[in-house]
């Protein structure tokens, strides 16, 4: 069975050097995570697969790399300063803030409005001592140079977007795309999140992937059902389980400032049903307002009829951060094994941090005489761990534990027939493999 509660997951994130508190030597920060050795292998392979993907494999796409502080009128023009916000409320008793609609789900109301009608406040239990509700800004401010004045006031980003929308003009010159074709970026975005929780499911510093998709406004539609499309299969390519995995039409009264159309992708965390991944339909919300705001024209004009477009934007968004999080609960499973529990993270191979691990059957000088070499010939080409502590099956269940697909024992029979045993993760079943074809048998399993 996979993960029932939050619990398992973190407690083997940290035991396992996956997800670590941030700053824990200093009592740590509030909902501060750092990613341990596992942890960074694993999201870098998601990070990279992601854009091998969407943007590598196809022909209709190109990536930017963009600052993470951009001029405050980026933020202004876009609407983020005046509208970037959510619903807080606070406690008359112990003064705690609270995003409302968490406070009514909390309360298994729904998420409707807290103030006025009795609802206890999650951290002291006082009921009905909440006032009106204030809206709270939520980009993170900060200032450039040595003062702290007004003029000097910043923005840390919030969304990728942005930058992909003031590079448009200059990025079709460069590249010659022509419509539909769209723009990928990667990177930290920052929230001052009201209450952040939940593990690494909203925290106020976090990865996201996302893309603008430009298209003739006549298209926005037809564009829109494609990338829904292609959000459930890279879904299914993470391994999730898709009965986990819903699709929610967001109402006009939920939607973001900019959106003519929201569609969220949800997953039954062992929290509820919330949002892993979002797509978005931007119109010419914001070509056009930075056309306005700026004075420069942001328009595409068409190669072959001359003709001035203004596109239509279509954006998907994957928070890098849920998918981790999604993939570890997802993966995560317990098993009796001849009667022992069996605790194994089954994720795909491409995703795994460790591809395989060389184990020889007991540390005897002549195992490891083996075993030590073929690790550091096989580590120049596949990432691969080496342990030699301990029992044989103590380590299987370490290597189980981490999500490793392949182990592979060297025994006393290598010395003689010069081949070694590999175990697979899932099936706990082996195979023979000859020592000279070993590289190539794993990368034909794991298609490197």
């Amino acid at each position: 069975m996979p993960a029932s509660s939050l619990d398992q997951v973190v407690n083997l994130a940290k035991r396992r050097g996956f997800v670590l508190p941030g700053s824990a030597l200093y009592g740590g920060l509030a909902n501060a995570w750092d990613y341990g050795p596992l942890g960074v292998e694993l999201k870098n392979n998601i990070r990279q697969e992601w854009w091998r993907w969407f943007v590598h494999r196809r022909t209709d796409m190109v990536g930017i790399e963009s600052a993470v502080i951009m001029n405050r009128k980026v933020w202004e023009a876009s609407g983020h300063v005046e509208h970037f916000s959510d619903p807080l409320v606070e406690c008359a008793q112990c003064h705690k803030r609270f995003r409302e609609d968490d406070v009514g789900r909390l309360a298994g109301d729904n998420g409707q409005e807290a103030a006025g009608r009795g609802l206890a406040c999650p951290s002291c239990g006082s009921p009905g001592t909440f006032a009106a509700a204030r809206q709270f800004n939520l980009m993170l401010r900060t200032y450039l140079g040595p003062v702290e004045e007004r003029a000097a006031e910043v923005y840390l980003r919030a969304e990728l977007a942005q930058a992909m929308f003031v590079d448009f003009p200059v990025v079709v010159e460069t590249t010659r795309r022509r419509l539909p074709f769209g723009i990928a970026a990667q990177g930290k975005v920052f929230r001052n999140e009201i209450t952040p929780g939940n593990f690494i499911f909203r925290t106020r510093e976090f990865d996201l992937m996302e893309f603008e998709y430009f298209v003739r406004p006549d298209e926005g539609e037809t564009h829109f059902a494609n990338w829904l499309a292609e959000m459930q299969a890279w879904g299914a390519h993470l391994g999730v389980e898709k009965t986990r995995l819903h699709v929610r039409e967001i109402p006009a009264g939920e939607r973001a400032h900019y959106s003519q159309r929201t569609v969220d992708i949800e997953y039954d965390y062992p929290f509820g049903r919330k949002e892993l991944y979002g797509l978005a339909y931007r119109g010419d919300f914001d070509l056009r307002t930075h056309m306005e705001k700026s004075g420069q024209d942001l328009r595409y004009t068409d190669p072959v009829s001359g003709e001035k477009i203004l596109p239509h934007v279509i954006e998907p968004t994957f928070g890098l951060d849920r998918t981790v999080l999604v993939v570890l609960l997802d993966a995560y499973h317990e098993e009796t094994v001849r009667g022992e529990k069996r605790v194994v993270l089954k994720f795909p191979s491409w995703m795994a941090p460790y591809k395989a691990a060389i184990l020889p059957l007991s540390n005897h000088e002549d195992l490891v005489g083996v075993a030590r070499p073929l690790f550091s010939q096989l580590r120049a080409e596949i990432i691969c761990d080496y342990d030699e502590t301990q029992s044989i099956g103590r380590r299987y269940r370490r290597q189980d534990e981490i999500g490793t697909p392949f182990c592979v024992t060297v025994d006393f029979e290598t010395l003689k027939d010069r081949a070694v045993t590999i175990r697979h993760r899932d099936a706990m079943t082996q195979e023979r493999v000859p020592l000279e074809k070993l590289a190539a048998v794993l990368r034909e399993k794991l298609r490197v």
